[in-house]
C-alpha cells in the first residue's frame, strides 16, 4: 500500500498547492471585469484545477477506506480458517475504525473548500447577493482562502496519521503470515 498512498498523497498535496499559489496569485488580479481576459481565463485555470485537485483528495481517501475494509475482511477470513487468536482482527478493526473518520473528514473538507470557492465568484448570484447586501467589504474570496489554507494543513495532518495506521496495519499483516507459515508448516502443507 505504501508504494501507492505516498505517491497519490503527494500528488493531492501537490495539485492542491499549485490550486492555492494559482488563487492567491489571482487575488491580485480583477476577475469583476469580464474585459480582462487574461483574469478570466486565470479564473477558469483555477476553477478547473481546483475541482481536479479534490477529486485527487478524494481518490486518495477512497483507496484508504478500500484498502482497510479490504484488508480487515481478508484478516477476518484468514483468522477464522487458521483459528489465530482474535487479537490480529480486533487490533486490525482498531486501525480501520480510526482510518475511517480522518477519511471522511478531510472529503467533507474538500467539498467544502470547493463549495466556499463556487461562493467566492463574483459571477455567481450568491456572491452578488452578499454584496449587494453587505458591499464589496464582505469578500468570500477571502474566506475561501482562509478555508483553503486550514484545510489543507487538515487534510495534510490526515494523510500523516492515515500513513501511520497503513504501517501499523502492514505490520500486522505481516505477523498474520508469519503465523499462517507456522502453522502449514507445522501441518506439513509447505
Amino acid at each position: 500500500m505504501n508504494r501507492i498512498f505516498y505517491p497519490l498523497a503527494a500528488l493531492a498535496l501537490a495539485a492542491m498547492t499549485a490550486v492555492l499559489v494559482l488563487g492567491i496569485y489571482l487575488h491580485t488580479k480583477d476577475i469583476r471585469n469580464p474585459r480582462d481576459t487574461d483574469a478570466q481565463r486565470l479564473a477558469t485555470v483555477h476553477r478547473l484545477s481546483g475541482i481536479a485537485a479534490g477529486v485527487c483528495v478524494l481518490l486518495v481517501n477512497s483507496v484508504v477506506i478500500t484498502y482497510f475494509v479490504g484488508t480487515s475482511r481478508w484478516n477476518k477470513e484468514v483468522s477464522e480458517t487458521y483459528r489465530l487468536p482474535p487479537e490480529f482482527v480486533l487490533r486490525a478493526n482498531k486501525l480501520k475504525r480510526r482510518a475511517f473518520p480522518i477519511s471522511v473528514m478531510s472529503m467533507l473538507i474538500v467539498v467544502g473548500i470547493v463549495a466556499l470557492g463556487g461562493a467566492a465568484d463574483p459571477g455567481s448570484s450568491f456572491s452578488r447577493d452578499l454584496i449587494a447586501r453587505f458591499g464589496d467589504d464582505f469578500a468570500w474570496a477571502d474566506v475561501h482562502l482562509g478555508a483553503a489554507l486550514a484545510g489543507m494543513a487538515l487534510i495534510a495532518a490526515g494523510f500523516y496519521f492515515q500513513a501511520t495506521y497503513i504501517y501499523a496495519n502492514q505490520a500486522i499483516i505481516a505477523e498474520v503470515m508469519a503465523e499462517v507459515g507456522r502453522i502449514r508448516k507445522e501441518r506439513g502443507l509447505d
